[in-house]
């Protein structure tokens, strides 16, 4: 039975890497190319330089609610009659407004946790490149008091407001949550969201249809060059293992971010170590299907890891911390090694021991592969969709029958 979708997602800068905005796009090729219809309602974080000034201005006002989105998607659900509304990101342009449209036009709501902004402003669970859970299970004013966000108590404000003020909308009116795994989904349980409507469901990878061929020729940094993607403890890792004679393949590192200048610097004069800047999708497929292995030493509580799979879908094992997701996407040993989270030197020996034993790379490799076709496939990807879809659905006719008595339907006129 063909479904008709409503996705909605604030669009991330394009001048960053975005696996979000991945996901997002991949998602709604996967439905239509399973014969559903799919409908967009989008706004862009580009638009945001071509505001006035005194637009500029107001934007953090509406954060916590936009008025407009409410309206604009509430006339859009009345005219299309989706069966599910999709939530992805609302910030920052387009709130939590599209929970009271959904509301006003009895649609059910479906909202995918990419990261932890329903419990931490900044949605990364770090503080000062650690991990920090201060504001979950309570109020989000250690945020404030920190900046947490882009290091600015200022910039912090409106996204703690919207945390606050808007938490019971979120937990009563969206009839489920996709956690996109299960590290994220018990850290979400222990915060006192609503473990019913809380369902795991891993993102899925298109097949890139081309594997590793051989042994490899490099280890591959692939993504955000950032603090809590642990780039700087990829780079102490890897001149500990320069000291000590290499590991005869070279680190590439591709990506763009914050760090980009101090990565390029530490990169210049080197023959072990490639920055490669930012790679088009066909480059970075063609570099992870060459690469001994991937490398993904974050040091916050990664969500889920896309870069894992995306390396188990050319059969190549990856080198990753051991801790959020990554303990259930990569199974130390078998598809690839996990090191202490935050520790150089053991990061450093895992690139050692992988680097050192083609056989161990190529039976771990092969091991990955089977565990995508298994778990992360297209296929399974839409079939978990569409179960969730589903349940969103009967979820709601099963309140329509018995009368909606939640905190926040049925109130055209709230907020």
């Amino acid at each position: 039975m063909s479904m008709r979708v409503l996705v909605v997602h604030n669009r991330y800068a394009s001048a960053q890497p975005s696996g979000e905005n991945k996901v997002v796009d991949q998602e709604v090729e996967l439905l239509r190319s399973g014969g559903h219809q799919v409908e967009l309602f989008e706004r862009r974080s580009d638009d945001i330089a071509s505001r006035s000034l005194l637009g500029k201005a107001a934007l953090p006002l509406l954060v916590p609610w936009n008025p407009a989105v409410r309206s604009q998607l509430a006339a859009r659900l009345r005219a299309e009659r989706p069966d599910v509304v999709h939530i992805h990101n609302v910030f920052p342009l387009i709130s939590p407004a599209v929970l009271a449209a959904c509301a006003d036009a009895d649609v059910p709501a479906v909202a995918t946790l990419h990261n932890y902004t329903q419990v931490c402003p900044p949605g990364t669970l770090q503080r000062g490149g650690r991990p920090c859970t201060d504001c979950v299970g309570g109020t989000p004013l250690p945020a404030v008091r920190h900046g947490c966000y882009r290091d600015s108590r200022l910039a912090t404000v409106p996204l703690a407001v919207s945390l606050s003020v808007n938490r019971r909308r979120w937990w009563t009116g969206v009839e489920r949550f996709l956690c996109i795994s299960a590290a994220q989904r018990e850290v979400l349980v222990r915060s006192g969201m609503p473990a019913q409507r809380l369902a795991v469901k891993h993102n899925f990878v298109p097949d890139p249809g081309v594997r590793r061929p051989g042994p490899g020729r490099h280890l591959l940094y692939l993504g955000r060059l950032a603090e809590a993607k642990g780039v700087r403890l990829l780079m102490a890792a890897w001149d500990e293992i320069a000291a000590g004679g290499g590991v005869g393949v070279p680190l590439v590192i591709a990506g763009t971010g914050p760090l980009e200048r101090e990565v390029s610097a530490w990169a210049a004069g080197r023959d072990d170590v490639r920055y490669a800047g930012l790679y088009d999708q066909e480059q970075c497929r063609r570099a992870v299907a060459e690469a001994v292995a991937v490398v993904a030493p974050s040091t916050w509580l990664e969500a889920f890891g896309l870069v894992a799979v995306e390396a188990m879908a050319a059969g190549v094992p990856a080198v990753a911390a051991g801790h959020g997701a990554f303990t259930e996407l990569v199974e130390d040993a078998v598809t690839g090694l996990l090191h202490r989270p935050g520790d150089a030197a053991s990061l450093a020996s895992c690139l050692r021991r992988i680097t050192a034993s083609p056989g161990l790379g190529r039976e771990m490799g092969q091991a990955a592969r089977r565990r995508y076709e298994r778990d992360f496939s297209p296929a399974v990807g839409l079939e978990r969709l569409l179960e969730e879809y589903r349940t969103a659905i009967a979820g709601r006719s099963a309140l329509a029958r018995g009368g909606d008595t939640r905190a926040g339907r049925g109130d055209g006129n709230s907020r």
